[in-house]
């Protein structure tokens, strides 16, 4: 097989296109078997050409070229024992995109589908959704193979503190501070932050966010990714003088994101009325029952079919999506390429109005295109879900001063900084030709923040 080519700065004499498919065909050949990270790639480039064009110093100083290559790949073996004595090893992973703007910020995620390219996709990801948010912070993203599903408490216990026995070398508060995301909640953060202060024989409550409210977390961190989507969508529709009173809400998935996403929606006066696993989906037209959800999700740990057992008037839907219930708003909330072009089509026959992705790019690129074809308005993930980046960024700032806001302060704020989100990528669309296309307005606003600091910085 032919080497990859080597990526050389394009110069004054290309066009923008042209300096962006060069580098696409570098990270294609690189990166063959990386479906995920490729998508993630050829979005971002794809709709930055107007801003190159507006600054043509960010190609002559090779920013894409250098953007598209994590700063740090790091994988590592985790060995471990089970229950019943048998060794079992798995993958970890962290990959450290770029500190240009602040220390390496991004989740780990514990699941079965974790790879490279995954963990890759969701790094690249996080360089522009933390620059969206202006708080100083890098992308980054980690995980395992691992699956916590069904796993015991010292089972999970053993696996974080071999875990970190390899990881706890590249993360500092000034260095790298991971997160949870699938997988890794509360359990997993107090086990993994125990041996990090083991090892290091160091107690740095801001190197780890999603902490336990009660040793250095901070309020509304649980709550803030699903809170932030549903605020982004209030932006989004108070453009057009609207809100989200009195409109039915379809939501993906039945975790944090989506609990939390369909909790704030019955606050602002909306009706969730959709939450899904892998199983299939349920229906409660009377609104989704919060509490009833987290019992079964949080604390049963079973399957959403549970749900519609134990409502009345809901109903169960086998092995489904639940993007054909008719919806004024979605918010994808499970996983990656979960909507696709059929459900596209179903949602704009039914009537939606807005799109705000909870979770890492939900929604596949034909799908995008359909929305925005149709007048849909589309927040992308890297803008509608940096919520939870967000206050995990306020919460390394509560570590350092060494104080503790309260959730109305702490909610206040997170609903302030979805506004400057928005804010950022809306005028970013005006400005660069684009009015109401928040992709393109996501990726030029975050990017730009990144490209002024990688070349102020100089070449490393």
């Amino acid at each position: 097989m032919p080497s990859a080519p080597s990526t050389a700065s394009a110069t004054g004499s290309l066009t923008s296109a042209e300096s962006i498919r060069l580098v696409l065909d570098t990270v294609e050949a690189r990166n063959p078997n990386e479906p995920e990270f490729l998508q993630a790639v050829h979005e971002v480039l794809e709709s930055i050409s107007p801003v190159l064009e507006a600054h043509p110093q960010f190609v002559d100083g090779g920013i894409l070229e250098r953007l598209v290559e994590p700063e740090r790949q790091i994988l590592f073996r985790v060995p471990w024992v089970d229950d019943a004595g048998r060794l079992q090893v798995n993958r970890g992973f962290r990959v450290q995109f770029s500190s240009v703007l602040g220390p390496y910020k991004g989740g780990l995620r514990f699941h079965p589908s974790v790879n490279l390219s995954i963990i890759k996709f969701l790094g690249f990801e996080q360089i522009f959704k933390n620059a969206l948010t202006g708080q100083g912070i890098g992308g980054a993203k980690g995980g395992s193979d691992f699956d916590p599903h069904g796993r015991s408490n010292a089972e999970i216990m053993r696996f974080c503190q071999s875990f970190m026995n390899e990881l706890y070398r590249h993360l500092g508060e000034h260095t790298d501070v991971p997160a949870g995301d699938i997988g890794v909640g509360a359990r997993e953060i107090g086990y993994l932050f125990g041996q990090y202060r083991k090892v290091t024989n160091r107690h740095e409550s801001g190197m780890f966010t999603g902490k336990g409210v009660q040793w250095g977390g901070a309020e509304v961190r649980t709550e803030a990714t699903g809170y932030g989507a549903v605020f982004f969508v209030e932006e989004m529709l108070g453009v057009h003088g609207e809100t989200l009173r009195n409109k039915r809400v379809g939501i993906s998935g039945s975790g944090n994101v989506a609990i939390y996403a369909i909790d704030k929606a019955r606050q602002l006066g909306a009706t969730a009325v959709t939450a899904s696993d892998s199983s299939g989906y349920v229906v409660d037209d009377a609104g989704i029952d919060v509490d009833l959800l987290r019992q079964i999700k949080e604390v049963e740990r079973a399957r959403i079919s549970e749900y519609a057992a134990r409502r009345p008037g809901a109903r169960y839907v086998e092995g489904a999506r639940p993007w054909e219930v008719p919806v004024d708003v979605a918010i994808p909330s499970a996983t990656q390429n979960e909507l696709d072009a059929d459900d596209a089509r179903a949602l704009i026959a039914n009537g939606l109005r807005a799109v705000a992705e909870g979770a890492n790019m939900p929604t596949t690129p034909e799908a995008i295109e359909l929305f925005q074809s149709a007048g849909v308005l589309f927040g992308p993930g890297k803008a509608a879900n940096a919520g939870g980046v967000a206050t995990s960024a306020l919460e390394m700032s509560q570590n350092a001063a060494r104080q503790r806001w309260s959730f109305d302060d702490s909610e206040a704020k997170l609903r302030a900084i979805m506004a400057d989100v928005h804010a950022a990528a809306f005028q970013a669309a005006e400005r660069y030709g684009r009015p109401g296309d928040y992709v393109v307005g996501a990726n030029s606003a975050g990017f730009e923040r990144v490209a002024h600091a990688m070349l102020a910085q100089g070449v490393i």
